[in-house]
């Protein structure tokens, strides 16, 4: 067996690169994924209604419904228009309000009384970003308003226990710093594992795999050279849209190295574009690759502690993630970038993408060898 030149693996990148700068789409992908899809998807989920619009049914007319209707302020609300019974339906059909609230007579009668009258909240759902967090936010609202009118002053009850509560790393709990940084993972896994399974599909499809078979090359420098290229594209892509779309952009602040955390993306890295060039020899097209990403994808980015973290997973689930590389670079990742972690903390997770790159990297190569026979 003749072993590998690097000079062959070089070339071979390079011949990467070149197809890539010439794909207009897959680079559009790149630019996109690492710029205006990071920022939406760290923003996309908003914390709090922002201007949302909001319609009142009051048939109290009385001070504690007016207390309840003056709270809703901008910016997370527009002025409460008052709105009659006939006009509510109508408004909520025609998309005119996102929110409407009915207030019964004797609503302030009945609190006073000691009953619980009930307030109607509507909301159109089709409005998803404020109908999700507004409908929380007005509930809050209500509560707290009657809670105060009912005590007759404003402030907190003192309790027999005082608990102390300190936020870590993200005092504010803002969720797109949490956001910014897991879109950045994901767009590393789902690149690489896109890139690199295209360039196999791609030379199969236009025919130059058999020019490569006829040359001196063997599908060790094949494979290594794939790798190679299209892992450093998305590792410059993805530094580029920590620095100026996450910093400067989104002003997440990152606390580690960013040195340590681009050696753990070499790391996984290695991993998932060599699921990717195993991708490749699975599938005879593009439109088939795709389908194969969606499959694996979808679990990798659920299932890995980046949309929810894993301990509220069940146990089973827990240890079958154990195998993804994904898993271990989201610990890894988090630990860097929010916990400013150091070597000694995450070398667990760097040695097991290591030994999970290998035995990926080895079954690609296998795969790869028999599918060139």
């Amino acid at each position: 067996m003749r072993l590998a030149r690097p000079s062959n693996i070089l070339q071979l990148g390079i011949k990467e690169l070149r197809s890539l700068y010439r794909d207009g789409a897959l680079l559009l992908l790149i630019i996109y994924s690492f710029t205006l899809d990071v920022y939406s998807q760290a923003t996309g989920t908003p914390e709090e209604p922002y201007r949302a619009t909001i319609a009142v049914v009051d048939e109290d007319r009385s001070p504690v419904s007016e207390r309840i209707i003056d709270a809703f302020q901008e910016p997370y609300f527009l002025r409460p228009e008052h709105i009659t019974l006939a006009e509510m339906d109508k408004g909520m059909d025609e998309g005119f309000y996102t929110f409407t609230l009915s207030i019964p007579p004797d609503f302030q009668s009945d609190l006073l009384a000691g009953r619980q009258p009930a307030i109607q909240l509507n909301i159109d759902a089709t409005q998803m970003s404020q109908a999700y967090t507004g409908a929380g936010h007005i509930q809050n609202i209500i509560a707290s308003e009657i809670a105060e009118f009912l005590k007759r002053y404003r402030g907190e009850t003192p309790t027999p226990v005082e608990s102390v509560v300190r936020v870590l790393y993200n005092p504010n709990l803002m969720s797109t710093w949490f956001g910014a940084i897991n879109a950045v993972i994901n767009q590393i896994t789902m690149l690489s594992i896109i890139l690199t399974g295209a360039t196999l599909i791609r030379e199969r499809e236009h025919g130059t795999i058999e020019h490569l078979l006829v040359m001196p090359v063997t599908p060790f420098e094949i494979m290594a050279a794939k790798v190679w290229s299209m892992g450093l594209v998305v590792l410059v892509a993805a530094a580029l849209s920590l620095r100026f779309i996450v910093q400067d952009w989104i002003r997440v602040p990152i606390q580690g190295s960013m040195l340590l955390f681009l050696g753990g993306a070499v790391l996984h890295l290695f991993a998932t574009t060599s699921m990717g060039i195993f991708f490749g020899t699975l599938a005879r097209s593009m439109p088939q690759l795709g389908l194969l990403n969606v499959l694996v994808l979808m679990p990798l980015q659920v299932l890995s502690g980046g949309m929810s973290p894993r301990e509220s997973m069940p146990e089973f689930v827990q240890n079958i993630m154990l195998v993804a590389p994904t898993t271990h670079f989201i610990m890894l990742a988090q630990a860097i970038l929010f916990r400013g972690a150091g070597v000694s903390t995450v070398w667990p997770q760097l040695l097991t993408l290591a030994v999970i790159g290998s035995l990926f990297f080895v079954g690609a190569l296998s795969r790869l060898r028999k599918s060139l026979q």
